[in-house]
């Protein structure tokens, strides 16, 4: 069994042995996509410009270049950049250069974080305020809809100026009572209260529980949508997580070049499907008299359009988007939504055939400003009308929309729709960029104690244990390799810099075990018991001490993983591994070295 795990570990280590290549991911920039055409092109370019390529390959609409020096991969990006021009992106990265029969084992490398690698990060924010109005408005339509599908007549449903609340007005006390009976019966989590300025009205507000369920709710899904896109980007070894009550990080390894990240991860693309308000003159509104209930969006031609404030179905409820082009050969996007969001449609349309609807595309742009006490304010919502077309037929589940200017606007686009439509607007409010070059440093320092402390954790039981201190060793040498392996093998872990730290101590602990055994079973001979009782009683007397030791300092690992984020996170994961394949290298694996060189022999001493 030993020796089974030990050849394991050794084949699942090894690709760490052949390091990385130098390298750079080109990939489309809005909506282009690279092909075997680019490709050619790139490798023409490098051929002419006398750069000597160790690879190329096309994989996933992303070409992978790899050189044999760092120098050679810095030239080659310059010279790619004004060769491709803004329709790509080429990013330096570090590909991992494991041999096609050990990738096809399931062999890799272990993953690195940013900080050995190189990379972006960034620390996003999720603009609260917005996803509390969103929940307000959602809360307006679904009233609305609700004490209509039950036919009971309202008179008006507003939000509250100021205030996280909903005034429901009715018609009569009768049904005042009769939808207040309903509401509650439907919205059990949220508050109502009578409305002290009108009789024939209740107001409906937000418990504190709601309130926080719906900030975890934007934290979450953005936190999920964030993690789709970045799937979208290509990058192999991203790292997402929230931190506190309103931020993400977002850490992309090997990514240089931002441009692609922050378009795709910065993007807050969503749609809105709306009623023309064709009983208004368009002329009049845009004079400054606007009717109730309807308001003015721009065509994104450059001409004012007349919608209804009502929406009939948001981005929320988007499934699914691909571009392509309808009939004449023009840009198209075809949407899929989910149950609920085909329902409403149905329902919708309907009745309402023959009317205008318009496509509403809507993005939040960052504003760029601070207030007083530096947090990042609110970003500017944009809003334009995409094309306005006219209902032929009921619609379902599936529909297109069209009005869209270009091929790749209409990819891009679908896109973002399919990554999902960010429940609240985020903003980047702290951008990091940590260069190849410092990652090879810390690669090779981290790299220098980890020998050190071997070393010298070598000599020391060499010394001190003499041939049983060199069973030890042996076990320290493969509680490495498991590490290694272990680490190569889990998808989510990455090495970081305290991760090293965490190696480094986890040599020092490992001995720890066989210290307390060679301890007892120097006293058991001492007592005068013979070679092969002390041996016996030395392993079993100190099992109990050594559990106990690592199970509480496993606790501690756990905790740090649990709550701890980044390197925090990064160390704890690594002295977790380090604890556990300790424990069976320096436990079994020692115990099964003694017993294959002193055991079943009469011995009149150890070397010990």
């Amino acid at each position: 069994m030993v020796l089974v795990i030990v050849i394991i570990g050794l084949l699942y280590s090894s690709p760490n042995l052949y390091g990385r290549d130098p390298a750079i991911q080109v990939s489309g920039a809005k909506g282009a996509t690279a092909d075997l055409a680019i490709l050619d092109k790139v490798t023409k370019v490098m051929s002419d410009s006398n750069i000597e390529l160790k690879s190329s390959e096309l994989d996933k609409d992303q070409i992978l270049i790899r050189f044999k020096d760092v120098d050679s991969q810095l030239k080659a990006q310059d010279i790619l950049k004004d060769a491709l021009g803004d329709g790509y992106i080429s990013a330096i990265s570090m590909a991992p250069a494991t041999p096609e029969w050990l990738k096809s084992l399931g062999g890799s490398p272990m993953k690195l974080g940013l900080d050995l690698s190189g990379g972006v990060h960034f620390t996003m924010e999720v603009d609260m305020t917005t996803a509390l109005n969103k929940s307000m408005e959602t809360m307006v339509q679904d009233f609305r809809s609700d004490l209509r599908g039950e036919k009971i007549r309202y008179k008006t449903i507003r939000r509250v100026a100021g205030q996280d609340k909903v005034q429901v007005v009715m018609r009569t006390a009768e049904l005042k009572d009769t939808a207040e009976r309903f509401l509650k019966d439907r919205y059990r989590s949220y508050i109502f209260s009578n409305d002290r300025s009108n009789d024939l009205a209740f107001v409906v507000g937000l418990s504190d529980l709601k309130v926080k369920e719906i900030r975890d709710y934007a934290i979450k899904q953005n936190e999920t949508i964030i993690r789709n896109r970045v799937n979208q980007i290509g990058v192999a070894e991203p790292n997402v997580q929230r931190q506190g009550a309103e931020r993400i990080i977002v850490q992309l390894p090997g990514i240089q070049d931002t441009a692609r990240a922050k378009e795709i991860l910065g993007a807050t693309a969503t749609l809105e499907f709306r009623l023309v308000d064709a009983n208004s003159d368009v002329r009049d509104a845009a004079a400054g008299r606007v009717p109730p209930g309807s308001e003015i969006i721009m065509h994104r031609q450059g001409y004012p359009v007349l919608l209804k404030k009502r929406i009939i179905l948001g981005g929320t409820h988007i499934t699914g988007a691909q571009s392509g082009l309808d009939e004449y050969q023009r840009p198209q996007v075809n949407i899929q939504l989910d149950s609920k969001g085909g329902s409403k449609m149905s329902a919708f349309t309907k009745t309402a055939q023959g009317k205008s609807m318009a496509t509403v595309f809507i993005e939040y742009k960052p504003s760029g400003k601070k207030d007083k006490n530096g947090k990042a304010l609110p970003p500017i919502k944009v809003e334009e009308v995409i094309n306005v077309a006219t209902i032929q037929s009921r619609l379902g589940r599936s529909f297109r929309i069209t009005g869209i200017d270009n091929p790749a606007e209409a990819h891009n686009l679908s896109l973002l729709l399919r990554a999902g439509a960010l429940v609240a607007p985020i903003q980047i409010v702290e951008e990091r960029t940590v260069g190849p070059s410092l990652g090879k440093e810390n690669i090779e320092s981290g790299m220098t104690a980890v020998v050190l402390g071997f070393a010298f954790v070598l000599a020391f039981m060499l010394m001190y244990y003499k041939a049983f201190g060199m069973v030890a060793n042996l076990a320290l040498g493969v509680n490495l390799v498991l590490i290694f392996a272990v680490m190569s093998l889990i998808p989510g872990a990455a090495l970081t810099l305290p991760g090293i730290a965490g190696i480094v101590l986890t040599v020092g602990m490992a001995v720890d075990a066989n210290v307390l055994i060679f301890e007892r079973i120097r006293e058991e001979l001492a007592e005068g018991r013979s070679p092969q009782q002390a041996i016996h009683e030395g392993y079993n007397s100190a099992f109990s001490t050594i559990m106990d030791a690592n199970i509480t300092t496993l606790i501690a690992a756990i905790i740090l993983f649990a709550v701890g984020t980044g390197p925090i996170a990064g160390f704890a994961v690594t002295l977790a591994i380090g604890i556990l394949t300790s424990m069976f290298t320096a436990i079994v694996g020692t115990r099964a070295v003694v017993n294959m060189v002193w055991g079943g022999k009469r011995l009149d001493s150890l070397s010990i």
